[in-house]
C-alpha cells in the first residue's frame, strides 16, 4: 500500500506531460481567430508601408543568388548575405537604375525560402541545418536594421503593438484553460489584453532599454580613451567597472533570451507589470535553468510534430480539392494547358501556395487566379495562426510549471480582476442615530 502512495507522489510530482495539453488548446477557433487577425494586420501594414520600395535590387543574371518568389530579382539582402561589404557599392551603384522592392515582400520571400529549407533539414533530421537557417534568418533580420532602420523601427513598433495585444489575449485563454478549466470569451481576453496592454509592450523592451543604458558608461568609457596619454590612463584604470557593467549586461542579455517566452505569460497569469515579468521571468531561468531547458525542448519537439500534422491535414485538404476538381476539368485554357491548372497548379506538402498565374490565358482566368490565390492565402494563413497560437499557449504552460518549482504556486491560482477591488470597512458615522419613540 505504502509503494502505491509513493508511487502516485512521484508521478503526480512529474509536470512535464501537462505540456502536451497544448495542441488541444492551440487549435481552437477562438485563438485561431485571435492569431490570424494578428497576422494579417501585420502583414498588411508591411505591405503598405512596402509601397516606399526603400529596396534596391536588379534582374537576376546568376539563378543562384536570386530567391524563390522574387522573380528572378537580386537584391540588396542577397548581396549582404553574399558578401555584406559589397552592399554599400551596391546600393550606390544601382540606386538610380536599378528597380525597387520592399522591405517587407523581401524579407518575407527569403524567410520562406528559408523556413522551406529549415522544414526540410527537420524532416531528414538534420539538426545543424535547422541551425544554420536560423542564423541565416537572424543575418537577413541585421541587414534589415542596418540598412532601413527608420522601417524596422516604424514595423516593429506596429507588429510588436498588435502582438501584445493578440499574443496577451492568447496567454490569457491559455491560462484560465489550464488553471481553471475555463474557456473565456473573446471579448474578455481582448479587454483584459487591453486592460494591461502597456505591460505586454514594454516587457520585451525594458531590458533592451537598460543594457543600452548601462553600455552607454562602457561607451563613454571609450570615449575618455581618446584623450592623448590620459586617457589611457583612466580606461586602464577603470576597466574593472567597464568588466562589471559587461558583467551585468551579459546577465540581462541572457536572461532576455532565456526568460523571453515567460514574459507575456507572467503578466497573463499573475497581472504582473512590465518589471515584476521581467524579474519572475529571470528568475524561473536562473533558478532552475535545466528545468526550464527540459520543458522547453520538450515543447519544440512537440509542436514540431503538431506543426507537422496540420501541415499534412492542411494538404491533404488541398490536394484532395483540387484531384476532384481535376476530375471534372478537362477543357484546357488558351495556351493549350488544363485551365484547373491554369488558375491552381497542384499543391505539395511542401509548397501549399503553389506559384501560377503567368499561365492564365485571359483576364477571367487571371481573375479567378487571384480569388484562387487569396483562398490558399487563407488556408497558409491559418496554418501560421496555429504555430501562433502554439506558441503562446506552450509558455503559458511552461511558466505555470516553473512558477510551480520555483515559488511552490499552485497550477491553479491565477489572477482576476477580482484581486484589483479592496474591500474597505464601512465609514463611521459621526452620531448614531436616533431611535423613534
Amino acid at each position: 500500500m505504502g509503494s502505491e502512495k509513493d508511487s502516485s507522489r512521484l508521478f503526480g510530482n512529474v509536470l512535464f506531460p501537462k505540456i502536451f495539453q497544448t495542441f488541444r488548446m492551440a487549435i481552437q477557433p477562438g485563438k485561431l481567430i485571435i492569431a490570424f487577425a494578428a497576422l494579417a494586420i501585420i502583414c498588411l501594414a508591411g505591405w503598405i508601408m512596402d509601397f516606399s520600395k526603400t529596396v534596391v535590387a536588379t534582374s537576376g543574371t546568376s539563378a543562384s543568388m536570386a530567391v524563390p518568389g522574387t522573380q528572378g530579382k537580386i537584391t540588396e539582402l542577397q548581396i549582404y548575405m553574399t558578401n555584406s561589404e559589397q552592399v554599400r557599392p551596391y546600393i550606390e551603384k544601382y540606386k538610380e537604375t536599378g528597380e525597387r522592392s520592399g522591405v517587407f515582400s523581401t524579407l518575407w520571400h527569403f524567410s520562406a525560402a528559408r523556413f522551406h529549407d529549415a522544414l526540410n533539414s527537420l524532416f531528414t533530421f538534420n539538426l545543424p541545418g535547422v541551425a544554420a537557417n536560423i542564423a541565416v534568418w537572424f543575418n537577413a533580420a541585421g541587414w534589415a536594421i542596418r540598412y532601413h532602420f527608420l522601417y524596422c523601427t516604424i514595423f516593429f513598433t506596429i507588429g510588436l503593438a498588435v502582438i501584445s495585444i493578440a499574443g496577451g489575449s492568447l496567454c490569457r485563454i491559455s491560462a484560465l484553460q489550464f488553471a481553471r478549466g475555463e474557456k473565456p470569451g473573446l471579448t474578455e481576453a481582448l479587454r483584459f489584453s487591453t486592460k494591461k496592454f502597456l505591460s505586454f509592450f514594454t516587457a520585451p523592451l525594458a531590458p533592451s532599454g537598460i543594457i543600452i543604458f548601462i553600455g552607454l558608461f562602457i561607451f563613454l568609457l571609450g570615449l575618455i580613451g581618446n584623450i592623448p596619454r590620459v586617457g589611457e590612463l583612466i580606461m586602464g584604470a577603470l576597466l574593472p567597472l567597464a568588466l562589471i557593467a559587461g558583467a551585468l549586461i551579459t546577465v540581462i542579455l541572457i536572461g532576455t533570451v532565456a526568460g523571453f517566452n515567460l514574459m507575456f505569460p507572467a503578466v497573463a497569469y499573475d497581472g504582473s507589470d512590465c518589471f515584476d515579468a521581467i524579474s519572475r521571468s529571470f528568475s524561473y531561468v536562473y533558478t532552475k535553468p535545466w528545468q526550464m531547458g527540459f520543458y522547453t525542448a520538450i515543447a519544440v519537439v512537440y509542436g514540431a510534430i503538431c506543426y507537422t500534422f496540420v501541415r499534412f491535414f492542411a494538404s491533404l485538404l488541398l490536394l484532395v480539392t483540387h484531384w476532384f476538381l481535376r476530375l471534372g476539368v478537362w477543357v484546357d485554357s488558351g495556351k493549350g494547358i488544363n485551365k484547373l491548372t491554369a488558375i491552381w497548379p497542384e499543391p505539395s506538402f511542401m509548397n501549399l501556395l503553389s506559384p501560377g498565374g503567368s499561365a492564365a490565358a485571359n483576364w477571367s482566368e487571371s481573375f479567378a487566379y487571384l480569388l484562387v490565390h487569396l483562398l490558399l492565402l487563407v488556408v497558409v494563413g491559418l496554418v501560421v495562426s496555429f504555430l501562433i497560437s502554439f506558441y503562446f499557449s506552450a509558455n503559458t504552460i511552461i511558466y505555470s510549471l516553473m512558477r510551480n518549482r520555483v515559488d511552490n504556486t499552485a497550477l491553479d491560482d491565477i489572477y482576476t480582476h477580482f484581486d484589483d477591488i479592496k474591500t474597505e470597512p464601512p465609514p463611521l458615522k459621526d452620531q448614531p442615530e436616533e431611535s423613534g419613540v
